[in-house]
């Protein structure tokens, strides 16, 4: 059986526990794998590449590699800050091998911070992140800071380390170009500013962030770079992503983590 005839019937079985579990809604974790979107009384929401609002359902971008309790974290906040769902109501989701329950929890900061107008920006940040935590650059582990948003308050936070190698260019995240180039210089110390809109407007950039003034507190364990990440968020409206050598990802967003995901573990 092909991928697509057995996903189609996942779901339709994921629509029949819906509907006798009374579930508010059916997530469908979709790969990539075209398929036939079925006629339901249940709101359906679909993972795309971009956000859209269909007459049989709500596509919305989230990378499956952010690990299933993510996504599914994720896109519970958005179900609830959509009003489709209420805290403590249930929802089914159907991935390609599996089909499961969800109780939806509160988590708008995480959803406002990721189902924002930066929403396409944010994802594709989040998948350079997500290759250089595998991969590297060259092979060799990197640590890096993405500040995204807010741009002006953040300039006026930072300074230069480095010559800025973007200055004087019009380089955007959304351009598929741009990725390797953005991996590329992976490797300088300090932070990557991007504005809301994926404009690449620096790298090489240090926060000039006060952790004991600004009181900000992260896990034992994590460094500079961290505080740097929360501290920049705490005093603008920016969101940050940190990548470690160790491979973990962490997103931040006003002074807090709202999202930790190691892609090198199994979840």
């Amino acid at each position: 059986m092909r991928n697509g005839e057995h996903f189609e019937r996942l779901i339709s079985t994921g629509l029949e526990l819906a509907t006798n579990i009374d579930a508010r809604a059916v997530v469908i974790l979709n790969p990539g794998i075209p398929i036939n979107i079925p006629e339901s009384e249940i709101p359906l929401v679909i993972t795309g590449k971009n956000f859209e609002i269909g007459e049989k359902y709500i596509s919305i971008p989230v990378p499956l590699d952010l690990g299933l309790e993510n996504v599914l974290n994720l896109i519970s906040a958005f179900l609830m800050e959509r009003g489709i769902i209420e805290e403590g109501d249930s929802f089914v989701y159907v991935s390609l091998n599996l089909i499961g329950i969800k109780e939806a929890k509160k988590g708008g900061v995480l959803s406002k911070a990721f189902f924002s107008s930066t929403q396409n920006v944010m994802q594709t940040l989040l998948e350079i992140a997500i290759e250089l935590s595998a991969e590297g650059r060259e092979g060799i582990p990197v640590g890096t800071i993405f500040v995204i948003g807010d741009t002006s308050n953040v300039l006026k936070h930072s300074h230069q380390m480095v010559p800025n190698p973007f200055k004087g260019y019009k380089f955007n995240i959304l351009d598929k170009n741009v990725k390797e180039i953005i991996k590329e210089f992976s490797f300088l110390d300090g932070a990557f500013i991007f504005s809301r809109t994926g404009r690449v407007i620096a790298a090489g950039r240090y926060l000039d962030v006060d952790a004991k003034k600004l009181k900000v507190e992260v896990p034992q364990g994590l460094g500079s770079r961290h505080i740097a990440a929360a501290g920049i968020t705490k005093i603008t409206k920016a969101i940050a992503i940190t990548i470690s050598e160790s491979g973990v990802i962490r997103i931040f967003k006003d002074g807090s983590i709202i999202l930790e995901y190691n892609p090198k573990m199994r979840y």
